[in-house]
């Protein structure tokens, strides 16, 4: 257990103690966020926004462009799922859990496209040295970018994509130190299973109804 413990929280040792605080404070609301997600609450907007805004500040002071700007985007694509969600007719709710369409996969494969080469070249830009770890950001970056995208539009499939990218992450980050955040993301995969299934049920009785 004291190695477990040990694995992901030495690196705090000589961090400063306002970034642990906000850490923990980011990782908190991102649970938060992912739990309202999995029962279809609005609030998963807020909550995220919280703990997103923290975490771009979080990357910048760490040099992380990769996942600095996907945190900056989930902050924006909060607000716009928070818009989206919120959408009503007739007191109806605009924007229900579906599947994705012919187009909007491919709307969804050119985000990650676009994501991969946008955050390369920000690296590449910035001077900052490409490392095997930057790469593998770089590649979950897209992923995650469409699946942000896909969960504002309630689209089933971003839970596909939150699990493989989460999975990723997990190592990713405890190899950079950040104990917190890698324990957050293995919180995160278990959720993610649990919400695909909820939603699945929803859809299906959606479909049925």
């Amino acid at each position: 257990m004291n190695h477990i413990f040990d694995f992901f929280f030495e690196s705090y040792q000589n961090r400063e103690v306002h970034l642990i605080v906000l850490e923990a404070i980011a990782f908190f609301f991102g649970i938060a966020s992912v739990i309202y997600a999995k029962k279809e609450n609005i609030l998963v907007y807020p909550t995220g926004l919280v703990a997103t805004v923290i975490t771009v500040y979080i990357f910048f002071i760490d040099e992380l462009l990769g996942d600095m700007m996907m945190n900056f985007y989930y902050s924006i694509m909060s607000i716009y799922g928070w818009w989206n969600w919120a959408r009503r007719k007739n007191n109806t709710k605009v924007v229900r859990i579906s599947r994705t369409n012919t187009k909007e996969k491919w709307i969804g494969f050119l985000l990650f496209i676009c994501t991969l080469l946008v955050t390369y070249y920000v690296y590449r830009l910035s001077g900052t040295e490409i490392k095997a770890s930057n790469y593998i950001d770089i590649f979950t970056s897209g992923v995650f970018f469409t699946a942000m995208w896909y969960m504002a539009n309630k689209k089933i499939e971003n839970w596909t994509l939150w699990i493989f990218a989460d999975i990723i992450t997990v190592p990713l980050y405890a190899y950079r130190g950040w104990g917190m955040f890698s324990l957050q993301y293995l919180i995160f995969t278990i959720l993610a299973i649990q919400a695909y299934i909820t939603w699945k049920k929803s859809l299906d009785k959606n479909l049925q109804a």
